[in-house]
């Protein structure tokens, strides 16, 4: 075959039938989750188009996913949970089958040779909310519409993927739903809501930066959508149920807040990642929590019960930088999402005069005596049980105070944007994070990092290992609880309370 020959096989995908072709993996590799997401191929883009009945929770949809094939595949997987059609593979029928609750096998109808394009269109159905994926489903359904919004996992209800955070990929999400409802999605509406059929409403959104699967969400429901326009020119998009009610005014507070939020974190982080920003304050009890969704986070409307808070703000849109621009490797690494974000708070308190990342530090280590669980558990490998457990936030937290006592805050606040900017749209591990400090605070920071993420006990600040102690009190004596305390813990106790980041 000539050169030019194979460069067009390769494009459509036809070669010609390769003995050596073997099934891609049924899991990324991750260590936590093992089923997670797949091999064989790397996503550039899907086209998720949905129609969406919220008086039947009924939804059908097609969605195309364009990738290229990392090995001769004879066959792949997409991780979905809904009843499947059809599957069609560079425009001819493929053969499919079901293997556990998540697992479509596709089966082309022709080999793929190794750097192929693959042209994927799956057409499905089903009530999302009966489909039930290891006792759970990460389908929200509310009184006025639903929600696909959950972590580490929700994509299976309402679109196929290769779902797990090293396959990032665009987006263009289409959805067609009843005209008395709005829609909201990532990034930027690029048309809509547009009439389509007699009381049905079309609306358009387009995610241009890469994008994990499971920060990828729709909100449907009767909700008050704001716009407007930040210093860079990019939308500011707010969504507000109607169903807030006497949460509406603090919720309003506290998501009006993020373009000045964001600017803020943009001191510490550098340059805001994305095209777009905002925030959805959701129906109260769904979903239940916050997650940073890329680009607009989505906040149960219960987080403001007690009253304004912007620290849930301040912890999801630090998230746009830490956990969506640079993506954890394997799930096990969750503390440098929740850790990082946890810390943004800290730095939040002090922006607003209510307590140091230092007297957070104090008061946090002194509130978890030593026999506490909550010392037993390592932020550097929680367990796939305790990713979300408060120690993955808290002692996160106090890791990278640990951190910034020891090298100094000019290598601090020099580590954090390198590490984004390195990592940017892409993912990073707790082992590339500590070689960066490393690298430019000129320092040896193996025990600290051991104790803080890696021991199961509290830490010694008597010692000079820990490189944290109060300079200002006894570490016997309880310090004073500093004014963003309890906000802060709101926060944490909302996340830690349920499956969420």
């Amino acid at each position: 075959m000539t050169a030019a020959a194979t460069t067009v096989a390769l494009t459509l995908g036809a070669g010609v039938a390769n003995a050596a072709a073997t099934p891609g993996a049924p899991g990324a590799g991750d260590v936590y989750f093992p089923d997670y997401g797949n091999g064989g191929y790397d996503v550039q883009h899907y086209d998720v188009r949905v129609r969406y009945q919220p008086a039947t929770d009924q939804l059908s949809g097609t969605t195309t996913i364009l990738a290229r094939s990392t090995q001769d595949l004879s066959r792949f997987n997409l991780d979905f949970a809904l009843d499947v059609s059809s599957v069609q593979v560079n425009n001819r029928a493929a053969t499919f089958t079901r293997e556990g609750d998540h697992e479509l096998v596709v089966t082309p109808a022709r080999q793929v040779p190794q750097g192929a394009n693959l042209t994927v269109t799956v057409k499905y159905a089903g009530i999302p909310s009966q489909v039930e994926v290891n006792g759970y489903t990460g389908w929200s359904r509310t009184a006025d519409g639903a929600l696909a919004v959950n972590e580490p996992e929700s994509a299976w209800w309402w679109f196929p993927s290769n779902d797990h955070p090293t396959d990032k990929a665009t987006y263009d999400v289409s959805v067609l739903a009843p005209d008395d409802v709005q829609v909201i999605s990532n990034g930027t509406l690029t048309s809509g809501p547009n009439p389509e059929l007699k009381g049905w409403n079309r609306w358009y959104w387009r995610s241009a930066k890469p994008q994990a699967t499971y920060l990828t969400y729709i909100a449907i429901g009767r909700y008050d959508i704001e716009t407007d326009t930040a210093a860079d020119g990019s939308p500011i998009i707010n969504a507000f149920s109607t169903s807030l009610g006497d949460f509406e005014g603090a919720a309003r507070a506290g998501i009006n807040r993020t373009n000045e939020i964001i600017e803020t974190e943009e001191q510490w982080f550098g340059t805001y990642p994305f095209e777009a920003r905002g925030g959805v304050a959701a129906i109260p009890g769904a979903p239940g929590f916050a997650l940073e969704t890329q680009t607009r986070p989505v906040y149960d409307g219960r987080f403001w019960r007690r009253g304004g808070n912007t620290y849930v703000v301040a912890h999801e849109n630090a998230h746009q930088w830490f956990g969506d621009s640079v993506s954890l490797t394997q799930w096990r690494d969750i503390w440098l999402n929740e850790g990082f974000a946890s810390y943004a708070e800290w730095l939040w308190s002090e922006h607003e005069g209510e307590g140091t990342p230092q007297e957070l530090f104090d008061y946090t280590y002194a509130s978890y005596p030593a026999d506490d669980p909550f010392w037993q558990v390592l932020p550097g490998d929680p367990g796939a049980d305790k990713v979300f457990d408060s120690a993955v936030y808290d002692r996160g937290a106090l890791t990278l105070q640990a951190l910034r006592v020891q090298i100094g805050d000019d290598a601090f606040f020099e580590l954090l944007p390198t590490w984004l900017q390195e990592h940017q749209y892409g993912n990073g591990t707790t082992d590339e994070f500590i070689a960066l400090a490393e690298k430019i605070s000129g320092q040896q920071l193996d025990d600290l990092f051991t104790t803080w993420l890696f021991t199961p006990e509290r830490p010694d600040l008597t010692t000079g290992t820990t490189l944290a102690r109060r300079s200002t009190a006894d570490t016997d004596t309880t310090p004073t609880r500093p004014k963003s305390w309890n906000k802060i813990q709101q926060v944490h106790t909302a996340h830690a309370d349920l499956k969420v980041s």
